[in-house]
């Protein structure tokens, strides 16, 4: 598979993606990764086309979240953000956002849209923790590269300045969430991102990682992350649904999907895996609050030394 669509109309781009999703070849990271290539390759046709018809200069199509980590299940939704500087008129804005948005929704794809400034996007950033978990993953995809460019290094800037803030946010979003859903490991029908050792804990540890305030333990956590991601993958294709809970009755399947010999096979591969992505969260929040209560103590400790 090339990333190649036969045009940039939704009927040559679901031609394309069908072909993808329907080859055995290539399934895991490789597949996951031509088909965030050719959304690519989609998407930025239409945005260069878009701004062409209203324009618009000064502007960039933006990837987040599981899209911008080039993360594309066969049913992901696409996270997009138009990013554009200010300079043009509102209604341009609008129109180009239209001619993007509304060719993804005519597809039937599920779209998380967003139309913002660097500066409301950072603000925005600044009031929601889940979207500036989403912008740690921006990933420009067409228009001005020096938009994102800047939004991406100021949003790092932005989350290492503030993670003795909101570190302790995600932290409590993850206990929050493990209480409501369940140890993954311990579940018969697992929610392989929500359940605790699923994916949303993988990436919340990678956004810890880029706080520079504590790093996960390496070993074995990209291989569960992966092992954890083929699930999805297989779910998907075998439901034809944008579900995350592996069900009893479509086990079997999903484990003949990945090639294992049965569903008591799969929920071993995805129980080891959320077991690792569990230790490794277990072992980087000690750290994180091992961190936080050290450089807390720090002020107190300099006036009772200055006050002696």
């Amino acid at each position: 598979m090339t990333g190649q669509t036969d045009g940039p109309g939704p009927s040559g781009y679901a031609a394309a993606r069908l072909r993808l999703l329907q080859e055995k070849a290539q399934p895991g990271p490789p597949r996951r990764a031509a088909l965030a290539r050719l959304t690519d390759a989609w998407t930025g046709a239409l945005f260069t086309s878009a701004a062409g018809a209203a324009g618009v200069h000064g502007a960039a199509l933006v990837a987040v979240g599981g899209y911008g980590r080039g993360e594309l299940s066969p049913r992901s939704d696409l996270d997009l953000l138009l990013l554009h500087d200010g300079k043009a008129d509102q209604g341009a804005i609008a129109s180009l956002a239209d001619r993007v948005w509304y060719p993804v929704w005519d597809l039937g794809l599920d779209l998380d849209h967003s139309v913002r400034t660097p500066g409301e996007a950072r603000r925005t950033a600044g009031d929601d923790l889940k979207v500036q978990l989403g912008l740690l993953d921006a990933r420009h995809v067409a228009g001005d590269p020096v938009l994102t460019t800047g939004l991406r290094t100021a949003v790092l800037a932005d989350w290492r300045n503030q993670a003795p803030k909101r570190l302790p946010e995600l932290y409590e979003l993850c206990q929050e969430r493990a209480g409501r859903q369940g140890e993954l490991q311990f579940l018969l029908e697992p929610d392989i991102k929500e359940a605790r050792g699923g994916l949303r804990d993988a990436t919340a540890l990678r956004a810890v990682a880029a706080s520079w305030l504590a790093d996960a333990p390496r070993q074995g956590l990209d291989g569960a992350r992966r092992r954890l991601l083929d699930a999805r993958d297989a779910l998907h294709l075998v439901t034809g649904r944008a579900t995350e809970r592996l069900s009893l009755q479509e086990q079997d399947q999903v484990a003949a999907e990945l090639g294992l010999l049965d569903a008591d096979v799969l929920l071993r591969e995805v129980y080891e895996a959320a077991r690792t992505i569990s230790y490794a969260g277990d072992v980087t929040w000690r750290e994180v609050n091992r961190v936080l209560r050290a450089r807390s103590a720090r002020p107190r400790l300099r006036a009772l030394l200055g006050g002696g």
